[in-house]
């Protein structure tokens, strides 16, 4: 995989203040060669250390992250997220252009049908012929390490996650749990997770005890 690069025109950087409904961050985008992506990171503080920066490497969800929807907990996780590194004082959320745990829109919602006939969220990838989960966090741990952070507190409940950033160079010091928006509407999506993918949420988070 090629490293990434900060998309540039010119001799302008795409590198900007944004303020936000949860505080104000820096805001870096980064141009992966082989996908053709733009891929971002949000920055808030001196990324230098000594301890673990605390670090959200969150995957496109337009229908959570953007229409709010229940399905998911995507959007409550990008919220809260946020809303910790600013608590802290100080961290990096990644935000990856891998819709649909890499599918893509189109595959995501045709998905989404399936699971309304009663496929869960796994079966209904493994039905359109794509993997359970095509994530690939190479791209992640590259822009991480453009912007010096190797030291990680990750802000997860997916250990597959922790697994390859890892392999991809990223010390990952903590797995910090992020176990939001849990509700009626995704309860199945979320069991399944757990279930058959191995993230880690408590049974009692799932109403299960």
């Amino acid at each position: 995989m090629n490293a990434p690069r900060v998309f540039e025109t010119g001799e302008v950087p795409a590198d900007a203040r944004l303020p936000t409904n949860f505080g104000e961050f820096r805001i870096r985008v980064f141009h992966e060669e082989d996908t053709g992506q733009d891929h971002v990171a949000l920055l808030l503080g001196d990324m230098s250390g000594p301890d673990p920066v605390p670090v959200r490497v969150h995957s496109e969800c337009l229908t959570g992250d953007a229409f709010g929807s229940l399905r998911c907990d995507c959007g409550a996780q990008l919220d809260s997220a946020l809303m910790k590194i600013q608590e802290f004082g100080w961290g990096c959320l990644v935000y990856l252009r891998q819709e649909g745990r890499g599918i893509g829109l189109h595959a995501k919602i045709q998905a989404y049908n399936l699971q309304d006939r009663g496929a869960d969220t796994m079966e209904a990838n493994l039905m359109l012929g794509h993997p359970a989960d095509a994530r690939n966090y190479g791209i992640a741990s590259e822009v991480l390490g453009s912007l010096g952070i190797e030291k990680v507190s990750l802000m997860t409940n997916n250990p597959d996650k922790v697994e390859q950033l890892r392999n991809h160079g990223i010390n990952v010091v903590e797995r910090v749990p992020l176990v939001v928006g849990v509700g009626e509407g995704n309860i199945g999506y979320l069991s399944t997770k757990v279930d058959k993918m191995g993230h880690r949420i408590s049974e009692e988070s799932l109403g299960r005890k």
